[in-house]
């Protein structure tokens, strides 16, 4: 009967942890991008093999004359499914469909600078047009190359987001490149810098499937101001959630797999990822009916666990009776 105490102990302990996790996923049902946790348990059968391979493991539940009882929370995973989309019409919100995340410079405490991984596109221009997340940070992406026309014979290729800020006028058509060696901040800024050293206004901008964003000026002409990145991962469930909808590789998510620029000469493998929705949001993953059903079969678990323990607290008392 000892035994049985431990057994259900283990199960009280477990159905608490799942509900605290069940208790997150609603707090954020209305979060855009999150993504639900859930968890996974070990049966009893299971837990007995698990001992037998592997008696050192630190995880292990309450042991008994050398034998395993009960449940262990096998993990708490992330599901990275697709969740519904809303319109929201604003031009600087964006949603994935499919694979990817939108990559972000995260700049902590300390002054270091990181690249962060996110699925929420609510993102914001401040006053010099850069492309931010709504806590701040820079969204990533590639500039645009563009052409020195006055190097002559010996001209060589130059980008057109400017360290200085400055962004320069490129045209946008089908043969548009996009420097995909290195992330760069995104900027889509109020005016253009033509060959000519004229300074034209951006009138509005678009973005496309593939992230390249264009502008259009004041003279009607079509400018490509940059594009979007995409990055992937080997095991995404494997990644490390650092709060505000953020995340950050692991051994176990691997490195991530940046996407190929528009036109890159390089191994193209931009197929493998999603599109980018403009003036669209990507709600949370948390279905409420599925979370208060698990909800609700948590708590009788729970229960159920705690009743096993007082019906033992009964029947030790009714032996210890016994000797009366």
């Amino acid at each position: 009967m000892v035994k049985g105490l431990y057994t259900a102990h283990t199960g009280m302990v477990n159905e608490m942890k799942r509900l605290d996790v069940l208790a997150n996923n609603l707090a954020n049902a209305d979060t855009t991008g999150y993504k639900k946790e859930g968890t996974t348990s070990r049966t009893f059968a299971d837990e007995m093999s698990f001992r037998l391979k592997d008696s050192s493991n630190a995880y292990m539940p309450k042991k008994l004359g050398g034998i395993t009882y009960g449940v262990h929370l096998g993990q708490v995973y992330t599901d990275y499914s697709t969740g519904s989309f809303k319109v929201t019409d604003n031009t600087t919100d964006f949603a994935i469909d499919g694979n990817g995340f939108f990559a972000i410079a995260f700049t902590d405490k300390q002054g270091n600078t990181s690249v962060k991984y996110t699925r929420d596109g609510s993102f914001v221009l401040d006053n010099e047009g850069n492309l931010l997340t709504s806590k701040g940070y820079r969204v990533l992406g590639y500039a645009i190359t563009k052409t020195d026309p006055n190097a002559g014979a010996n001209k060589n290729n130059d980008d057109n987001i400017r360290p200085n800020g400055d962004v320069l006028y490129v045209e946008s058509n089908s043969k548009t490149v996009a420097s995909d060696e290195k992330l760069v901040s995104l900027k889509i800024p109020d005016k253009v810098i033509k060959d000519n050293g004229d300074k034209v206004a951006v009138k509005s901008f678009n973005i496309s499937a593939d992230g390249l964003i264009t502008g259009v000026l004041e003279t009607g002409e079509i400018t490509a101001l940059g594009q979007i990145a995409m990055s992937s991962f080997k095991n995404e469930v494997g990644l490390t959630d650092i709060g505000n909808n953020m995340y950050e590789p692991s051994g176990s998510s691997g490195a991530a797999i940046i996407s190929s620029g528009k036109n890159s000469t390089a191994g193209r493998n931009s197929s493998g990822y999603g599109d980018i929705l403009q003036g669209y949001l990507e709600m949370s993953g948390v279905d409420m009916a599925e979370q208060f059903t698990d909800m609700i079969v948590a708590t009788k678990a729970f229960q159920a666990a705690g009743k096993t323990i007082t019906t033992g607290d009964e029947i030790l008392s009714e032996i210890i009776n016994l000797k009366r």
